[in-house]
């Protein structure tokens, strides 16, 4: 068994979505002074590596603390599209992956933008998935879609389609993945990404990984 850390660390200096306030850490006790070490966080519950709710968008939708703990674990699988000629991820280009996706629970989109993490090129004009693209994935049984960029969507949308029809569908969206190049792709393997368990989260920072078979 291999693991694959899938996951950002935070930090002050992180990219966050735009408009929103950075994180915070703040050394409440130390041990010099207080002989243990605890620190104080504040941050939005879409912060880093984090998964979006149902309930982030969707009145009367679930929360992460409503979905049952097996929905945040599952079979899973790495679809490149590093190379594709538009940003547009369509429909077309996922057709050939269909008997594939019958036996998974998740797909893990790689644009590549995970290297731009930290960069301000990181928030805008990576590939994104079109609207028919993404209700066709509704079609089948997954629990969640995945990518390695902040959203799901164009960051040129103040719609948000996308997460829209995935959300109507209960599926979860794990936003800010990295590492996915290290995963061979269109093979399957169990991914996590367990959330913090607070009252209506409508989102949560989470510790995604990959556990590859060897």
């Amino acid at each position: 068994m291999k693991i694959i850390d899938l996951t950002h660390k935070m930090h002050e200096c992180m990219p966050v979505f735009p408009g929103t306030e950075k994180p915070m850490f703040f050394p409440a006790n130390t041990l010099e002074k207080d002989g243990f070490a605890e620190t104080k966080l504040s941050m939005y519950s879409h912060t880093g590596t984090h998964i979006d709710a149902p309930s982030h968008m969707l009145k009367e939708a679930n929360s992460l603390a409503q979905l049952e703990i097996n929905h945040f674990i599952g079979k899973a699988m790495v679809i490149d599209f590093t190379h594709i000629d538009n940003k547009e991820i369509s429909k077309e280009y996922l057709l050939k992956y269909a008997s594939k996706l019958e036996d998974l629970d998740y797909v893990l989109l790689m644009t590549g933008w995970s290297k731009y993490w930290n960069s301000d090129k990181y928030f805008g004009d990576f590939p994104f998935l079109t609207e028919e693209a993404a209700e066709w994935l509704t079609s089948f049984n997954l629990k969640g879609i995945g990518i390695d960029a902040i959203s799901i969507d164009d960051m040129k949308t103040t719609t948000f389609p996308i997460h829209h029809k995935l959300f109507k569908h209960n599926m979860i969206v794990i936003e800010n993945l990295t590492n996915l190049e290290l995963i061979n792709k269109e093979e399957s393997f169990i991914f996590s990404c367990l959330p913090l368990k607070y009252e209506n989260a409508d989102g949560s920072p989470v510790r995604a990984i990959a556990i590859l078979s060897l």
